[in-house]
């Protein structure tokens, strides 16, 4: 017995020598190709999935990006022992992540007021992209950095980085364009931007970027009906209206669009599928502007270089189809759009709403009850699912009535099933798996952030201020014990999804 405990020891003490040989020679616990998906490098953290949170602090301790170890659900790295990967160069409290992992790259907006670039690759800040005055309400940048669009509600300016000719070809050729656009709050563009948008609050009123050129009808002659035009003495580019009024019903005029929220670009590119959110964002039936839907416009008569015949005013052709659950929020798959909203209840409450809108008929096929609130991620991922989620949830009906008001829902595509996740009961057994630092042990929180974590069947987000991250297959919570983070996590991004659709 004696001789075996000794080989055993000899053992344990060879097994273990190898080990801190192997280390000390650059020794890797998990291998990796010198390159992965589409050729990109192995980055300095050596992770390979992973997600990038935005964590905002107290203003004397500044916040910060981390990067997550995605495929471990861990925030320690398993390549520096007790250490952990945070975004090099980059101190600031930031509020949200525009993510281009097709480009290794994606962009920060802090609450100082600056648009970071981020380099994937290197896992550090490469430069300040734009910086701004005032907050933010919205703000767009290409995915070839050659358009920054920004919108300041509170000064009510759209701001445009942009090409100071019409001739320009490269993004070195760039002027600051600030256009007076009252009530000004959401900047909408689709990847080429090609189209870019301005919606404006409590209004029926869409706007357009037109860009003027001398071989244009007009000779750069700004339309008659043009909101304002920059630069003044020679003008290069104007905010046009998209809408004019369609008619009348019953003697009372009736608006294109009824309080316009958003606007979702189809995947083929040959649309624009504007969200009129209704009554949810204080229209009326009185006025017509209450009744929420989506407008379908083709793309081509809203292009920036679209002139309109004569500079008269063109209102585009639309299809209208109502969506009594409302409209703030969409996706599509190119069959199907899915769109989520609130509708007013008898009880004078709103509550959350899937409409379901086969794109052969343009009607609505089927409606689900899913989380309140303001609805502003739609996401697909694994096992056949849609992720929805949701701001402000605990004010609508489902709190009025006991019911699970969390701000997170699964609908199953297959199953045609929707689920709010957590699962819980408000008053009973039921509760937060892992509840937030305020120890509600039934409602997380407004989800602010919602990423797809591809092929590895889980979401991640950032809910109520904490990563909270969900099994695919049945929407049940991983526990998060070792992915939280210091501060509020405001934003998640999953660095290294195939395709600029995973966020």
């Amino acid at each position: 017995m004696k001789s075996v405990s000794v080989a055993r020891s000899a053992t344990a003490l060879l097994c273990a020598t190898v080990v801190v040989l192997l280390t000390g020679c650059g020794y890797r616990p998990y291998k990796t190709t010198e390159n992965q998906f589409a050729g990109r490098p192995v980055p300095p953290s050596k992770l390979t999935q992973r997600v990038m949170v935005a964590i905002s602090q107290a203003s004397l301790l500044g916040g910060g990006l981390e990067v997550l170890d995605a495929k471990r659900d861990i925030r320690s790295n398993v390549y520096v022992a007790n250490s952990t990967t945070m975004i090099g160069a980059y101190s600031s409290n930031a509020k949200s992540i525009i993510n281009y992992p097709e480009q290794m790259r994606g962009y920060v907006y802090s609450t100082d007021g600056a648009i970071n670039t981020i380099n994937y690759s290197t896992e550090a800040a490469s430069g300040t992209t734009a910086s701004t005055t005032g907050a933010l309400s919205s703000y767009f940048v290409s995915q070839d950095v050659y358009s920054v669009l920004t919108a300041v509600e509170s000064s009510g300016l759209f701001v445009m980085n942009a090409p100071s000719t019409a001739s320009a070809t490269t993004s070195s050729v760039m002027t600051t364009y600030a256009f007076p656009v009252p009530s000004v709050y959401k900047v909408v563009a689709n990847p080429s931007h090609s189209v870019i948008l301005l919606m404006l609050r409590n209004s029926n009123n869409v706007y357009r970027v037109l860009q003027l050129n001398a071989n244009q009808a007009g000779n750069q002659t700004p339309p008659a009906n043009s909101l304002t035009c920059m630069p003044v003495n020679n003008p290069v580019y104007c905010i046009v209206p998209v809408n004019a009024p369609d008619g009348t019903s019953n003697g009372t005029p009736q608006p294109t669009f009824h309080r316009p929220y958003d606007a979702y670009f189809s995947p083929d590119g040959s649309q624009v599928y504007f969200l009129n959110c209704g009554r949810e964002c204080g229209g009326t039936t009185a006025t017509g502007d209450g009744v929420a839907g989506v407008s379908f416009v083709d793309l081509n008569t809203l292009r920036i270089d679209y002139y309109p015949p004569n500079g008269a005013a063109v209102s585009p052709s639309t299809t209208f189809v109502p969506v009594p659950g409302g409209a703030t929020a969409a996706i599509s798959d190119g069959n199907t759009l899915y769109v989520s909203g609130q509708s007013l209840q008898t009880d004078g409450l709103f509550g959350g709403n899937l409409s379901v809108i086969p794109l052969s008929t343009k009607t609505i096929s089927a409606t689900y009850s899913i989380s309140d609130g303001t609805h502003t991620k739609m996401l697909f991922a694994d096992n056949n699912t849609l992720w929805i989620g949701s701001s402000n949830c605990a004010s609508g009906e489902r709190a009025a009535h006991s019911q699970n008001y969390n701000c997170l829902t699964r609908y199953d595509i297959t199953n045609r099933t929707a689920g709010i996740v957590p699962n819980v009961t408000p008053g009973g057994s039921t509760t937060v798996p892992y509840p937030n630092e305020n120890l509600d042990r039934y409602y997380y929180g407004s989800l602010t952030g919602l990423c797809w974590v591809e092929g590895l069947n889980k979401v991640y987000t950032a809910y109520g201020g904490q990563v909270h991250a969900f099994n695919t297959a049945d929407g049940s919570e991983i526990d998060n014990t070792n992915i939280t983070v210091q501060g509020t996590a405001t934003d998640v991004a999953y660095m290294d999804a195939s395709t600029n659709v995973a966020n």
